[in-house]
């Protein structure tokens, strides 16, 4: 296959097969196919097992040999079909074996792979195992684009093995609507901890004064501002993960594991005592003085970024330039642009005078671990904050109680926002109108950001799953939109079309 790039291994054991076959797991993809050759006994077996196993997160997983079978499915994260072609008659027989719908819809480990002739996509991943001694070397080869994946997976397991975790197992944990994708670490000591594996971003087209998207909305593009803000959560006494190692150029950390439990319970409702603690947890970090400027090891330090009108306003704009245009089917029209900005030049000058402090950013259900054994604040566990920045505190309490992932009851929302005044007001002075306003301008802003994102995740990005969060949204931006001072942007939305749900 021209244009393949080609990586080599020793393998000193069994044990080293199974940890490559687990490694891989993490790399391939949907539409991935995964050739494997070499002798008898060589590997190919053992690694095809515990790629498999790693799938399905469990090491009872049975894996018969589809020897006889020629093909075995499983439906597992994402479904694989594992083939062996030893005993194929004739290679035209591989669509038979319902090889094309298997790899559009999953990962196809293919054994004896030359018993197909060329019928195997030309990217496919070559995997080829030679025994030498008592171990055996495995050559990768495939093309760049998904030879940069295993590369990565390989990189993650090195920076493991340098910080003394030879060995640690790894399982597939999360990933997000950015890069930026989560492995559970189990270590030979037992214990589990978290990889972030956060590869640096390409750069984006520009969107405005020829900076590109994140640069507009200060969304975090390496690992400084995480280890900075952990660091910083910690000292105030709450419960950030203590960063354990970290490789900067790479973009890889190995944190603390906070927990397994969450804000929700098993069908996916909020928990009042957990939110209503977690209210809690935000009056505290509120009440604190605000610092800026953080220092990161002996010489980075990491300003913390002002959620300035021009990133509010641009994230604004996501309802203007992909909500509108996907609801109506047309573009808004110059008029209803001008206007629309214009109400939020009005609305962001309304906050300048708003109390500010540092903002969590995502401050919702994903990333709220709940700590039962812990006490106090510390038992609200926070993740996700490498985007925090300074502004209007209102905007992490939006961000809890207008949940983007979950309906929270109108009660319980009422019951929140009782919980921070009341909280606030023992802490110090408040300002309990202002920040009211300031909330319900902040619930807009986040809302109609969510509207637009959830279409640009569908349109651009390929990913219609976060749709399902819409009629949510518009009932949140429509709660907000009762304030008076929202009432410009009100009339707005239904003079474009926008229907809002009565709130």
């Amino acid at each position: 296959m021209n244009g393949d790039t080609t990586i080599t291994l020793t393998l000193a054991d069994e044990a080293e097969t199974v940890l490559l076959g687990e490694d891989l797991a993490l790399a391939l993809k949907t539409g991935d196919c995964l050739a494997l050759s070499g002798d008898l006994g060589a590997g190919k077996s053992t690694m095809a097992r515990a790629l498999l196993r790693a799938l399905a997160d469990d090491d009872e997983l049975e894996v018969p040999s589809p020897t006889f079978t020629l093909v075995q499915s499983y439906d597992l994260r994402i479904p694989a079909a594992h083939f062996d072609l030893y005993r194929l008659g004739d290679a035209s027989e591989l669509d038979e074996l319902g090889f094309d719908e298997a790899l559009s819809n999953g990962i196809c480990l293919v054994e004896w792979p030359e018993m197909a002739e060329d019928l195997l996509p030309d990217t496919r991943i070559s995997l080829r195992f030679e025994h030498q001694g008592s171990g055996r070397t495995a050559t990768i080869a495939g093309p760049d684009a998904r030879m940069k994946r295993i590369r990565r997976t390989l990189a993650i397991r090195e920076f493991l093995d340098k910080h003394g975790y030879r060995g640690a197992r790894r399982r597939f944990l999360t990933g997000d609507a950015s890069l930026r994708a989560y492995e559970k670490v189990r270590t030979a000591a037992g214990e589990t901890l978290i990889l972030m594996d956060w590869p640096k971003p390409p750069e984006g087209p520009p969107v405005l004064d020829g900076k590109p998207y994140p640069k507009v909305a200060h969304l975090a593009e390496d690992a400084y501002p995480f280890v900075a803000i952990a660091s910083y959560l910690r000292e105030m006494g709450l419960a950030a993960p203590e960063v354990l190692h970290v490789d900067y150029g790479q973009g890889i950390l190995l944190i603390e594991n906070l927990g397994e439990e969450g804000v929700l319970d098993a069908e996916g409702r909020p928990i009042p005592e957990r939110y209503r603690e977690s209210v809690v947890c935000l009056a505290f970090l509120h009440s604190h003085e605000m610092k800026q400027d953080l220092p990161v090891g002996k010489t980075h330090v990491h300003h913390i970024p002002d959620f300035d009108p021009t990133a509010m306003k641009m994230e604004a704009r996501l309802l203007l330039d992909w909500h509108l245009p996907w609801k109506r089917g047309t573009q808004a029209t110059e008029e209803e642009r001008q206007d629309y900005l214009a109400i939020w030049d009005g609305l962001i000058r309304e906050l300048e005078s708003a109390e500010k402090n540092l903002l969590l950013r995502d401050f919702h259900s994903p990333n709220i671990i709940w700590r039962p054994q812990e006490s106090g604040v510390r038992r609200v566990g926070l993740i996700d904050f490498q985007d925090a920045m300074i502004g209007p505190t209102a905007y992490d309490l939006a961000s809890i109680v207008q949940d983007a992932r979950v309906d929270i009851p109108k009660p319980l929302a009422d019951q929140m926002m009782v919980d921070y005044v009341t909280l606030r007001r023992s802490l110090g002075p408040f300002d309990e109108k202002a920040f009211l306003k300031a909330w319900a301008i902040m619930a807009a802003q986040r809302n109609c950001k969510l509207a637009g994102l959830w279409v640009r995740l569908l349109q651009r990005d390929g990913k219609p799953g976060y749709l399902k969060h819409m009629p949510r949204t518009l009932r949140y931006l429509s709660t907000a939109l009762q304030h008076e001072a929202l009432a410009p942007l009100r009339e707005w939305c239904l003079k474009t079309g926008i229907e809002l749900p009565e709130s």
